[in-house]
């Protein structure tokens, strides 16, 4: 088999590895991410627990890098304190160590397994939460699948004259063998993935278990990197978690690549094969920076503070620059252009109310001062642009339009309103309820907070594909939206019907948050409304909207 073919097998084999977790961790955020969510947040505070916590975390999304972004972006609201953010991410590089650890056993049964109970959940269901269980066991079976692939694609390599001369130069400069290794890791945006190839070909005994120590260290180096790159665009708050991660982890390794290098590594105690002996380290060297980490943590979050908070300048110019309008007056005397400015207006519009969206659930959880009170001033950007939306549309019709230009002028007009609807309803509603329930130190059952959530979630996503349809005016995208929308009616009826079973039941929290639970309920429900109503024109158009959904008598 010709070096081409062999690294074009190799590469499908790690291309398949990347693509199975995402599927994994896709499937982990859409069916129970809010539950996750929610547990986090009520652990953190205890760091033993906030270890544990993000280990769980880290296993169950196959990604440290998920959680280090997640946990960061609850430090920047205010939800928990950076520290014990740091703390929970430093739990989570255990997490995802004990996924390569897992990964390492013969699981060849459960490829099949997997992919046709995954298949056969996901194709004969339309229930949310089964298909993306489905979702979860497809990605566990071509995960398991694609490290055989990889095993098999690197057996010519054996034979090859070239590997030999590269992984002898590697060996003798473990300084360019760990950026080389750290750069890969970045590069495929997974520690979990570079780690598993680097102990695949281990195994193959293409790599030695020296060589392969100095990569898994780079490996971990370029884990804390990919989290700190993709904070970048975060509020400076939002990225003291990641960047302290980084921080600790690019310590630890460079460190351990210094101790490696001047007096070598025990490897031996540490396995019977190359294999293990590399997954062990791995795990060794995680679970040390935890143990090492946590006293520290504090002092780690100051530095980075302090470095955020000399990028503070920027940072607000760019926030001021984030509020320049795409409304371009001069552009008014050409329809199409207008036109155009108006629907990059509106975009802006969809990602303040999506914001406003995610952080209202946030406040249901754990409420306070200054959280509800930057919801109510994302609230004042919408009017703002709301207005400025209107008036310009308002002169884009003073010059003649196409019938197609003044339909999508219309269109627009009306998604505006919309989202300028949905908005106050967020604001003026639901953010009585967050301050009714916090005065009041009321708490959901945990049925209940699973009901608000879950329909939460599902609204969300109905809102992304409604931002979606505004933009792309897909016919099919619009009739999933509309059809959710009926199923969201129905599961509406079956939580309204559950939380009275528990009135009558007599459940003390659940007649305590009665009423906020039911108008939360209405609110959501009426938000997918008025998102779901943003899919009509693309409907209307294609001819897929009957005039009435009454019945003929």
């Amino acid at each position: 088999m010709s070096g081409s073919l062999v690294l074009l097998h190799l590469a499908g084999a790690v291309a398949l590895l990347l693509w199975a977790t995402r599927m994994v961790r896709t499937g982990v955020e859409r069916a129970y991410g809010n539950i996750l969510r929610h547990r986090l947040r009520a652990t953190l505070r205890n760091p033993l627990l906030a270890v544990l916590a993000g280990a769980g975390l880290a296993v169950a999304l196959q990604s440290a890098t998920a959680v280090s972004l997640l946990v960061g972006s609850f430090a920047g609201a205010g939800i928990v304190s950076p520290t014990a953010g740091l703390i929970a991410v430093l739990g989570a590089d255990i997490g995802s160590a004990l996924v390569v650890k897992l990964l390492s056993f013969d699981l060849a049964l459960l490829v099949p397994v997997c992919l046709v109970a995954g298949t056969t959940m996901f194709l004969a269901t339309q229930a949310r939460s089964w298909r993306q269980f489905g979702r979860i066991l497809i990605g566990i079976g071509l995960l398991i699948l694609s490290l055989r692939m990889i095993g098999e694609a690197s057996e010519p390599l054996r034979d090859s004259r070239l590997l030999p001369v590269v992984v002898d130069y590697l060996a003798g400069d473990p300084v360019t063998a760990f950026i080389v290794a750290a750069l890969t890791t970045w590069l495929f945006h997974s520690s979990v993935a570079a780690v598993l190839l680097v102990v695949a070909l281990a195994g193959r005994g293409l790599v030695p278990a020296e060589l392969g120590l100095v990569f898994v260290l780079g490996a971990n180096l370029g884990g804390g990197v990919i989290a700190a790159m993709l904070a970048r665009t975060m509020p400076p708050l939002s990225r003291i978690v990641p960047v302290g991660n980084l921080v600790v982890r690019a310590t630890g390794a460079i460190l351990a690549l210094v101790a490696v290098t001047l007096l070598g590594a025990p490897l031996q105690r540490l396995g019977a094969t190359a294999p293990e002996q590399l997954i062990h380290a791995h795990l060794l060297f995680n679970g040390l920076l935890a143990v090492l980490g946590v006293p520290v943590a504090g002092l780690v979050v100051r530095a980075a503070t302090a470095l955020m908070s000399a990028r503070a300048a920027p940072a607000a110019d760019l926030m001021a620059a984030t509020e320049l309008s795409a409304l371009n007056e001069s552009a008014l005397d050409k329809p199409a252009q207008a036109l155009a400015n108006a629907t990059r207006e509106v975009v802006r519009v969809c990602e303040i109310v999506e914001i406003m969206l995610q952080r209202i659930i946030e406040l249901y959880a754990h409420a306070d001062k200054d959280g509800i009170d930057a919801l109510a001033a994302l609230d004042d950007r919408v009017d703002r642009r709301h207005a400025a939306i209107k008036l310009y549309l308002a002169k884009t019709t003073v010059h003649p339009l196409t019938e197609d230009e003044a339909l999508r002028c219309q269109e627009l007009i009306g998604a505006c309103v919309k989202l300028e609807q949905v908005g106050d309803i967020i604001v003026r509603n639901m953010l009585v309820h967050v301050r009714k329930k916090m005065e009041r130190g009321l708490e959901f059952t945990d049925e209940g907070w699973r009901e608000l959530t879950g329909f939460h979630a599902a609204v969300a996503a109905n809102a992304r594909l409604a931002f979606n349809v505004l933009v792309s005016r897909d016919s099919e995208t619009a009739r999933q939206l509309v059809a959710e929308k009926d199923r969201l009616r129905d599961e509406e009826k079956a939580s309204n019907q559950s939380h009275f079973d528990r009135l009558r039941e007599g459940t003390v929290k659940s007649l305590e948050t009665s009423s906020i639970h039911l108008d939360t309920l209405r609110d959501l429900k009426q938000i997918n409304s008025l998102l779901a109503s943003i899919a009509y024109p693309v409907l209307e158009e294609h001819g897929m909207l009957s005039d009435t959904r009454l019945k003929a008598g």
